[in-house]
């Protein structure tokens, strides 16, 4: 067959198929000629661009700014929701989509961490359905939880919802998260009640944590479990930006080692960086230098977050202040 009835065939086997949904073998029938010289040629009419594919996005989704945050920052997945500039609204938007997250990505054999006092994370459980099957073993709180009564409930409902929801067996951490001294907090961190939950923290593998920004959010301020202004002035000094479950950073994702972190008990640095799967479902104008930082210093590899925030995560240079 001569080129211009090759290309004649090509092309009228390309419109059969793409433009009018017959199938192979009943174009192979119609035109006389082999299934296989008709897959042949369909393949061929894509090379030489006879056939070009083209993928329109539905609104509502930032393929392309997931993907260019993902190459930039070195995460396994980004998940980027519209959510307009309102913080409210960003939440809420962001608790959604975590929610849907998990319900998507959780299949089995997970032990959970969960830190005590994210509102965003509350949110998202609050709306999880329970799963058919049991997809986690342990549900572990990665510092301590105990604090404000009337607040603490939400650390243990959090804990308890999930862990109903996936099948799981809470463990709950029977300590504040700051103590008076460093000294107190080592004392504590010995306790066997203490020792039994950080003995959980090596089986993690996927870890549920907010990106606070230096000024703790309205539910930990709540709690008790914060720090003073002191220790705000502290950090503040070697240049803290933000934190993952009360471990400070800078700007460049570096932890700062501070009076206020040796009073900490819960996981610490190095453990939570040695979580498999890290999530953050986190937005908003008041934690994008937190957000970045927490990008740049691995301390999570799976992030939620709005779309304003994900176009400031690619204006700002990839390191540095």
């Amino acid at each position: 067959m001569n080129d211009d009835a090759q290309l004649r065939l090509m092309a009228r086997i390309a419109r059969m198929y793409h433009e009018r949904g017959i199938k192979q073998s009943e174009i192979a029938d119609e035109l006389h000629v082999s299934q296989p010289r008709v897959s042949r040629l369909l393949k061929r009419a894509a090379e030489e661009g006879i056939v070009r594919t083209v993928v329109t996005l539905p609104a509502g989704t930032f393929t392309s700014l997931e993907e260019e945050i993902e190459s930039r920052y070195g995460l396994n997945e980004c998940v980027v929701v519209d959510a307009g500039d309102d913080e409210a609204t960003i939440e809420n938007a962001l608790a959604a989509a975590a929610a849907t997250y998990l319900e998507t990505t959780l299949t089995g054999g997970d032990v959970i961490g969960l830190s005590s006092w994210s509102a965003t994370w509350l949110a998202a459980i609050e709306r999880l359905q329970p799963f058919r099957t049991q997809v986690a073993s342990a549900v572990v709180q990665l510092f301590g939880g105990i604090g404000n009564p009337t607040v603490q409930v939400k650390a243990t409902r959090m804990i308890d919802l999930l862990a109903r929801a996936t099948g799981a067996t809470p463990e709950f951490f029977p300590s504040p998260a700051v103590l008076g001294t460093a000294a107190a907090a080592a004392e504590l961190r010995n306790d066997p009640s203490v020792v039994r939950v950080l003995s959980f923290l090596p089986e993690v593998t996927v870890g549920l944590v907010g990106i606070g920004s230096l000024e703790p959010s309205p539910l930990l301020r709540q709690s008790g479990n914060i720090s003073s202004e002191a220790d705000r002035e502290e950090l503040r000094a070697a240049g803290a930006v933000g934190d993952v479950c009360l471990r400070y950073f800078d700007a460049d994702g570096v932890h700062v080692n501070s009076d206020f972190d040796r009073r900490l008990v819960g996981a610490d640095a190095e453990q939570l960086r040695a979580i498999p799967r890290r999530l953050a479902a986190a937005g908003g104008q008041r934690k994008h230098a937190a957000i970045r930082a927490a990008l740049r210093g691995g301390w999570v590899n799976v992030l939620i977050t709005d779309a304003t925030t994900a176009r400031v995560l690619l204006d700002e240079p990839s390191s540095g202040a």
